[in-house]
């Protein structure tokens, strides 16, 4: 590209050599070369069609939700959050209807019932009682149970009755003596019963030989 000394010069205008500077400063601030011109062109259109661009995707947006109520988006948002909440809720409610049902399980296990009619009966009055279940434990079933045994006796068994049953039906039963022979107890093998609470069992088993006995 020709400067402006050099057009000059080959339209036969000679520039003084002190005069050059001068005039390519004065032709620089005041004017500007095609490929400057077109470059700067071509950067202002670039800009222009990118602003269209956007614009014409901004009407287009406009366009597209002009008929949606903002309100009604709103409203739709709250109420998914709201059933969103409430599922939450209801998982923690059933895990923890799951654990207190474990937990309760797990301690009635070490209680004896009559039967599983009164089992059933001490177990809905347990849910009905509204218990608290943390860290595993149920809080305060240990003296509900205790109440309840108080109030209904006979819906749990009694250890100590169910012993002396059971020694009673021991001694009652036809036992092996010795030589191989079964049948009741002599007095004398009665009276050699060390424990005291089995040998009275067996005297009661056999009043006939202990007369006035009770």
């Amino acid at each position: 590209m020709q400067n402006i000394i050099e057009i000059l010069k080959s339209n036969g205008i000679e520039v003084p050599e002190d005069k050059v500077t001068t005039i390519n400063k004065a032709v620089a601030e005041n004017y500007k070369t095609i490929s400057e011109v077109e470059k700067k062109t071509a950067k202002l259109e670039s800009e222009r069609d990118s602003w269209k661009e956007r614009a014409e995707a901004a009407e287009e947006t406009v366009t597209k939700f002009g008929d949606i109520d903002p309100e009604k988006i709103k409203g739709e948002v709250e109420a998914w959050k709201k059933k969103a909440a409430d599922a939450e809720e209801n998982a923690k409610a059933q895990i923890y209807k799951r654990d207190f049902s474990d937990a309760l399980k797990a301690k009635l296990e070490t209680v004896k019932f009559t039967s599983e009619a009164a089992k059933r009966d001490v177990v809905a009055q347990i849910e009905a009682a509204g218990l608290t279940l943390r860290d595993g434990q149920i809080l305060g079933l240990d003296d509900l149970i205790t109440q309840i045994k108080k109030a209904d006796a006979s819906a749990f068994v009694d250890d100590q009755q169910a012993q002396l049953e059971e020694n009673k039906a021991k001694f009652t039963t036809p036992m092996e003596r010795s030589g191989g022979k079964t049948g009741t107890m002599t007095k004398d093998e009665i009276m050699a019963i060390k424990d005291r609470t089995e040998r009275r069992e067996a005297m009661l088993a056999h009043k006939d030989l202990f007369n006035g006995l009770e």
